[in-house]
């Protein structure tokens, strides 16, 4: 069960700190102290999977090693109580694997931290509890003075306010629900304290490591008799009211098990005698509704009030459903039609009736299609319809990717649902008659609390797309369907004998293979277009870094230039594929979209669009770009190419896969 955590406190002198004792305690490793002029050794520590410095742009490279970067933290503070560092520490989600968490942690601390000029050190920390479960957690250390070429420079003021700390409570949550979403994980976390979420149960004190090894010597920790009086408080809340309970869990997850219901007794309760109690209590409830097993056997449970809450939505879905005042005139309609033909877009027949159907008088509209059946063509020439009638259409989604996907497919505006949440809660953005909200459900899967849109589809009906359109020959066609409905080993079988699964001995080999048929085709048909997909930002990495080498070794590439993307110092050349990370209205650019680069200097760069447009921006303005070879499985949803080439890894499921096998018109090899 996931659970929140996120705190910050400054190391500092005053209390006997040192930033390189710091720094090696979290690193597990050893690290020389100028300033004592001895070695600081906890190689033995174990459980630490990742280490790395991360520095933001303009930093000098020998600030990567962290013995140089934190012996000059210190020399360069002069005072008996100096500020040395700021540490971060959150908890990360048990219900990811180690490269997911190792991810989550990164890309939240370059987003963060290092994008705000901060040079950070990470340490992922993956400790086991008593029970053998897993105990995830990130400390990340923070330098607080500017930095520049030569070295640090003042105290930046700007990074101790409160709010700020606030924002980054609030950014971890948004982070994590987003991540677990786009991972079909279940479990979300919130930010906000057990009292302004309704929850009434007092919070606990955090026992760190140090108050662990603490009571190991039989010294009490300072909250340790605190932290037990709450647990057995909150334990009697309980047994005298399970509703406390099942209000806790189900705020993070609709449905829970067994063990997640142990976990959280455990976590409110005072030993065994009082957990047993506690269980029994919520048992015993005639809250807690029983759902049967789910798809791994696993008993699930949820309570009356998330039974109501979906009731509240089918009411409302209802009341939408009724209403026949939101339509568009069959002139805007065919205005909108003509135009899209004009740009070359015929819909299909059924594209044409989920058209009519979306744009016509009801309230509510649903419209169920395969990937690569053209919904976001379609979409787009209803938004043209909406739009000359008057209406402003917006785009909700779960996560940031999702928005992105939505928004490039269908040129409708869209955000995370979190961000419409939060600017409705400050009276900003209300929907009002003339608004268009439009969601993708496939971006909702791991949502279990009721499978919303599947069961308003039901309800109300749907119009669906089923012609896939994507692929060229009618036996992939097929193949996309099958993903699409689940039946995963048929389509696998139905690639494997058409010779396009493939594999190998090691992962390495498997790599090296993918990019040897990745070249071969790039050679033989140069106009075509390509993608390298895989799970994980590390594989693509490696994967971008062989791609590129052939290319190098071809005589295709001009001269290296060393160029500071947010992501860290990145060698491109004349020649390179590029892929831009974040939408930029005034380049014309969005999160995934594909380029070449024409040329390129430390200043900036001239990049030719796929689409045939070229531009051309500084470094400073706009640096969120990185290789475009190989792209992440999430980062390609809505991506259309002639060819793919996808490297399976342990982490790839069912619907990574249905994403990954269905990008390519003519194409897919397997690795």
């Amino acid at each position: 069960m996931a659970i929140y955590h996120f705190s910050a406190k400054v190391i500092s002198r005053q209390t006997g700190a040192s930033a390189v004792a710091s720094a090696a305690y979290r690193s597990a490793s050893v690290l020389h102290d100028d300033r004592f002029n001895r070695n600081h050794d906890f190689s033995n520590k174990a459980g630490v999977i990742h280490s790395e410095v991360m520095l933001p742009k303009g930093a000098p490279e020998r600030l990567n090693d962290r013995t140089v970067l934190w012996n000059e933290v210190e020399a360069g503070e002069k005072r008996k109580d100096a500020q040395l560092a700021r540490e971060v520490e959150f908890s990360i989600p048990r219900e990811m694997n180690e490269k997911q968490g190792v991810a989550l942690a990164r890309d939240f601390v370059a987003e963060q931290f290092v994008k705000r000029g901060m040079v950070a050190d990470l340490n992922v920390h993956w400790d086991k509890a008593k029970d053998g479960s897993p105990k995830p957690h990130a400390h990340v250390m923070l330098s607080m003075r500017d930095v520049g070429p030569e070295g640090f420079g003042k105290k930046n003021r700007d990074w101790n306010g409160t709010e700020l700390l606030k924002d980054w409570r609030e950014a971890w949550s948004a982070h994590v629900n987003e991540r677990m979403a786009e991972l079909g994980l279940d479990g979300r976390i919130d930010h906000r304290s057990y009292k302004a979420q309704g929850i009434e149960l007092e919070p606990q004190h955090k026992i760190g490591p140090m108050g662990k090894r603490h009571e190991l010597e039989g010294q009490p920790h300072r909250n340790a008799d605190d932290h037990v009086r709450i647990a057995r408080e909150n334990g009697e809340r309980i047994i005298a009211d399970p509703r406390h309970a099942l209000d806790g869990i189900t705020r993070q997850q609709s449905t829970f098990t067994t063990r997640d219901l142990a976990m959280f007794a455990f976590r409110h309760s005072d030993g065994k005698e009082q957990f047993d109690q506690v269980m029994a209590a919520v048992r015993a409830s005639p809250e807690l509704v029983a759902l049967g097993k789910d798809g791994r056997d696993q008993e699930r449970f949820t309570s009356r009030d998330m039974i109501a809450t979906e009731a509240r939505l089918e009411k409302a879905g209802d009341e939408l459903a009724r209403r026949g005042d939101h339509g568009v005139s069959d002139r805007q309609r065919a205005g909108a039609l003509e135009a899209a033909e004009g740009r070359g877009l015929v819909l299909s027949g059924e594209q044409r009736d989920a058209f009519d159907h979306i744009t016509g008088q009801g309230g509510l509209a649903s419209v169920v299609g395969y990937a690569g059946t053209g919904k976001s063509a379609m979409l787009g020439v209803a938004r043209e319809a909406w739009e000359r009638e008057g209406y402003q259409v917006r785009g909700a989604a779960l996560s940031g990717i999702a928005a992105e996907n939505l928004e490039g497919g269908s040129g409708i505006a869209s955000r995370t649902i979190a961000s419409l949440e939060h600017g409705w809660a400050q009276g900003r953005d209300q929907l009002g008659p003339k608004d268009v909200l439009v969601g993708d459900p496939e971006q909702l899967q791991a949502i279990e609390a009721g499978a919303a849109f599947r069961s308003i589809a039901e309800r109300h009906g749907a119009a669906e797309i089923t012609e896939v359109r994507r692929q060229r020959e009618d036996w992939q066609k097929e193949a996309t369907r099958a993903l699409a409905t689940g039946r995963t080993g048929e389509a696998l079988d139905t690639y494997a004998a058409h010779g396009m699964v493939h594999a190998a001995d090691t992962r390495e080999q498997a790599r090296s293979e993918l990019v040897d048929g990745w070249d071969r085709q790039r050679r033989a048909d140069p106009d075509q277009s390509r993608i390298i997909l895989t799970h994980t930002n590390a594989e693509v990495r490696e994967l971008n870094g062989e791609a590129r080498d052939r290319l190098r070794a071809n005589g295709e590439l001009g001269e290296d230039v060393a160029f500071a993307a947010d992501r860290g110092r990145r060698d491109f050349a004349a020649g390179d594929r590029l892929m831009f990370l974040r939408n930029e209205r005034s380049l014309g650019v969005k999160n995934g979209t594909l380029g070449t680069i024409a040329r390129v200097n430390p200043e900036g760069m001239t990049v030719r669009l796929d689409g045939g447009r070229e531009v051309t921006f500084a470094a400073k303005d706009y640096a969120a770009v990185d290789h475009g070879y190989a792209a992440t499985l999430h980062k390609s949803q809505g991506v259309t190419v002639d060819h793919a080439y996808v490297l399976a890894t342990p982490g790839m499921d069912r619907h990574s896969g249905y994403v990954g096998l269905s990008r390519h018109r003519d194409g897919v090899q397997l690795h």
